[in-house]
């Protein structure tokens, strides 16, 4: 045992084990995939020569990025046979990640679904760029490309998320001002209250992955968002319960539903109201909402 502590490989894959899972999950928004990534990343860092490695984080940020490319255009096929609507797997996380405001706002549900619409190694150079601070050239050894390619595409890449991410940064408060409007609403049942929230143009956006109902597509306008709630309520049977909690270093709800965990809901609010509801009802992805996952930009 004290030779397993004591090896380099193994202290140093440990000591940025954290780092490493958060750039695995914020390229592929599964923490089960990301675990897979590591694995393998684990599987190639054992085979290294340390003596002629340089730099061993970015070395392992390097071997990590090059799995979650791999396992990301797998995933790309999965995605296209999904039912419904695909958003990223939440996990419940501690203090410190939502206090690093930068973190918490690529880990956000509502960025990740943005994420989305990128080309794997488009998502990959943004990821490893905007939300580690990568250097070009490490990015470009990751990604086999030259670093000025490599610039190239996080130049198109940040154009193309900017251009569909709220203009300035949404302090907690305001988004836990939703929240708890939010949670009055659903203990009161007056869901036409929330029109005073919501931005007319509110996207809903619902996962149930084929094994719980969902819309199949995304439900846009206040008044339709309002009216698709109160119905899926009214279907439900049962008593709705609401907690508020931490999901990817932001505000948000735990829905149980006769006290049985039914999804999570996230919020995106931008100029004090909110324009973006994401609930996660697949069960597949809720297994990592009732313990805290420990994630890292550093």
């Amino acid at each position: 045992m004290n030779d397993h502590v004591t090896d380099p490989a193994t202290k140093a894959f440990v000591a940025h084990r954290d780092l490493l899972f958060t750039v695995a999950y914020e390229m592929l928004g599964s923490a089960a995939d990301a675990e897979d990534v590591l694995q393998e990343a684990w599987l190639r860092w054992a085979k290294v020569d340390l003596a002629q490695v340089r730099d061993q984080r970015a070395y392992l940020v390097r071997i990590t990025t090059r799995q979650a490319l791999n396992r990301l255009r797998t995933l790309q096929r999965r995605k296209e046979a999904y039912v419904g609507p695909w958003l990223p797997e939440p996990l419940l996380t501690a203090p410190d990640v939502a206090e690093d405001v930068e973190l918490a706002e690529n880990l956000s549900l509502a960025l990740m679904f943005i994420l989305e619409t990128l080309s794997p190694t488009e998502r990959a150079v943004f990821v490893l760029r905007e939300v580690f601070d990568i250097g070009y050239d490490d990015i470009a050894a990751a990604i086999g490309k030259s670093p000025a390619a490599a610039r190239q595409i996080a130049y198109r890449a940040r154009r193309h998320v900017d251009a569909r991410r709220p203009s300035t940064p949404v302090s907690p408060e305001e988004t836990r001002a939703a929240l708890n409007s939010f949670q009055s609403a659903l203990v009161t049942g007056d869901l036409r209250g929330l029109l005073d929230v919501l931005a007319p143009d509110v996207v809903f956006v619902s996962d149930g992955g084929g094994l719980k109902l969902a819309a199949l597509r995304p439900v846009v306008g206040a008044d339709k968002v309002l009216s698709y709630m109160a119905g899926s309520l009214g279907k439900a049977g049962g008593t709705f319960t609401s907690e508020p909690t931490t999901v990817n270093g932001n505000p948000g709800l735990i829905l149980r539903l006769d006290d049985v965990i039914d999804g999570v809901l996230a919020f995106r609010v931008d100029n004090a109201r909110v324009t973006g509801l994401y609930y996660v009802r697949n069960p597949e992805k809720l297994t990592r909402v009732e313990s805290e996952t420990p994630l890292t930009s550093r």
